[in-house]
């Protein structure tokens, strides 16, 4: 009993590294003014989904775009923080999708993407579909799922602990500047007020001219 629960974890473990496989998982900085495109070999009839979240830079945007083999445009978007997009591959061949970041001269950005190409292999591709699963096949399937689903949670907290993270360091930066800036304020007008009321008070210099006889 203990060794066949051991074969089937093994093959569970096996399978989710497969489904790993079959994605395209990235997080890469995209400077500004710059452009950033990435080549993927799909097979006719194949379900493909490009799913994208700016993690961190400016307004949190960049513009999207999804062409086919012969340079047909399947998807494109302008300004987006975040989106998925999900397409059947009407032919073979290399599927080219760009982020651009040329609509900003100053700030750069950090954007990830996961392309997902096909769906996960069956979890037992040698058993016979006709026939009822068995309770611990059942139970591996749905370990399976759970699993699957726990990564996609994990995958999107860490994009929005990164996002809030980045949005609290820039907030942090801007009130350390704002400080200074008040505490140089604060000290010259201190110093002017000082030198204002010094001159107030201070012996006004009289001269006295004698008239001869």
């Amino acid at each position: 009993m203990y060794g066949s629960f051991r074969l089937i974890l093994q093959v569970l473990w096996a399978q989710l590294l497969c489904g790993w496989v079959l994605s395209s998982e990235l997080t890469f900085e995209l400077p500004d003014n710059a452009k950033q495109c990435f080549y993927e070999d799909i097979i006719l009839g194949t379900k493909c989904t490009l799913e994208f979240q700016v993690v961190t830079g400016g307004h949190y945007d960049v513009d999207c775009r999804l062409e086919d083999p012969d340079g047909t445009t399947l998807y494109k978007e302008m300004k987006k923080q975040y989106d998925s997009f999900t397409f059947t591959a009407a032919k073979n061949g290399t599927y080219k999708f760009c982020f651009s970041n040329e609509f900003s001269t100053f700030t750069h950005k950090t954007v990830y993407f996961d392309f997902q190409v096909g769906d996960d292999p069956p979890l037992f591709p040698n058993e016979n579909r006709v026939t009822a699963l068995t309770q611990m096949e059942s139970a591996c399937v749905s370990i399976h799922e759970a699993l699957k689903m726990v990564i996609d949670y994990q995958t999107h907290f860490r994009l929005r602990e990164a996002q809030g993270r980045s949005r609290a360091e820039d907030l942090n930066t801007r009130v350390a500047f704002w400080s200074i800036g008040e505490a140089i304020i604060l000290l010259v007008v201190s110093i002017s007020q000082v030198v204002l009321l010094r001159s107030f008070f201070s012996d006004k210099k009289t001269t006295t001219t004698r008239v001869g006889s």
